[in-house]
């Protein structure tokens, strides 16, 4: 029986890439013996940011393009796609739904659970990229690569910058604090250890004896936040962690840290952001996630000094997208096969 797929790709993680990963991981051919019947579908994002849809968060596209795709697909593969109450209703032969992101934000799980559809995700897909992007960004902030390259294309040579007072931090013996020690995190640390680096890592769900090992020391996190010098985030947003980061926090760092945040927007309070810059609590702020983004134009940090700004790039490697669709592609293969699914986010569907 043929088996038919939904491949809902994007302009990051194509269609092609998509189809192509699937077809290695069952050793098809176009058209040949065994290959699966495939409905493409193509997706804004990230032209277009992505946001909710219907009651899924960080999607792209509509439900109602869903519902006209998803036809009789068994599987669907997708980065962007919503999966939502209304597109599960309207797929009765759906049993598995690959999503190739760390987190499968874009389906509502309760309805996937409901209909007797698998959930799989994509869990380190992007860590070697947010890892390099993220030591990228503590580079920058601290030896203000970006502010003066920015100043120097806008006419201004800053000397000053090479004065005592002025001049940057290195590495090399700084205290980094690390908030969050999963995929991206831990190897954010073998690097910062290796530049020489003390790194603290504030994470209460990480291994210990992993933090030593990897040359780092466990820390509670108002302890991190009082000796770093730079605090980068890692951590996954929930409940618990939304504006970890908040006004209070801010004032048990040292006075002119840097703060860098690669991980997500909601992380942290951004309202005491611009009064910390100016007054000098904060000697530079490197973001590449937002609380809104893209962020509006009255933004309160574009005229704050010291600050790096890119629109959530972290993760935007050749690698990962082409890792993302091979993960899934995988997951693709043992269900095919009949094996455990190996990244299930609904493992009550098994009582189904």
């Amino acid at each position: 029986m043929t088996l038919r797929i939904l491949a809902a790709g994007d302009e990051f993680v194509g269609t092609g890439l998509l189809t192509g990963a699937v077809r290695q991981e069952l050793g098809t051919v176009p058209g040949g013996p065994g290959d699966p019947e495939f409905t493409e579908l193509g997706l804004p994002w990230p032209i277009e940011p992505f946001g909710p849809v219907g009651n899924v968060q960080e999607a792209s596209g509509t439900e109602e393009r869903m519902i006209e795709a998803i036809a009789d697909a068994e599987v669907a593969v997708t980065q962007m796609a919503p999966f939502t109450e209304k597109v599960f209703t309207a797929a009765p032969h759906l049993r598995l739904v690959a999503v190739c992101r760390g987190g499968p934000v874009n389906v509502d799980l309760d309805a996937a659970t409901a209909a007797g559809v698998a959930v799989t995700y994509a869990p380190g897909r992007n860590a070697a990229a947010a890892a390099e992007f993220a030591v990228g960004m503590i580079l920058a902030a601290m030896r203000r690569i970006a502010t003066s390259s920015a100043e120097l294309l806008a006419g201004t040579w800053r000397g000053d910058y090479y004065a005592y007072a002025n001049a940057g931090v290195e590495l090399d013996g700084t205290t980094v604090g690390l908030v969050g020690y999963g995929a991206i995190g831990s190897r954010v640390a073998r690097v910062l250890v290796a530049f020489g680096a003390r790194v603290l890592v504030s994470d209460p769900f990480a291994n210990p004896a992993r933090i030593t090992d990897d040359g780092a020391e466990p820390v509670e996190l108002e302890d991190l936040l009082r000796r770093s010098a730079v605090v980068s985030l890692h951590a996954r947003l929930t409940e618990q962690t939304r504006h970890l980061i908040d006004a209070d926090r801010l004032a048990l760092m040292p006075e002119g840290a840097v703060l860098v945040n690669t991980a997500r927007g909601g992380l942290m309070d951004y309202a005491p952001l611009p009064e910390a810059l100016r007054s000098g609590r904060l000697g530079a702020l490197a973001l590449d996630v937002y609380d809104v983004e893209p962020p509006p134009a009255d933004w309160a940090l574009r005229d704050a000094p010291n600050v790096i700004a890119t629109p959530h790039l972290a993760g935007a490697s050749r690698q990962t997208a082409e890792r993302a669709a091979h993960i899934v592609a995988a997951e693709v293969g043992r269900y095919d096969r009949g094996e455990a699914l190996a990244f299930l986010a609904n493992p009550a569907v098994l009582d189904r």
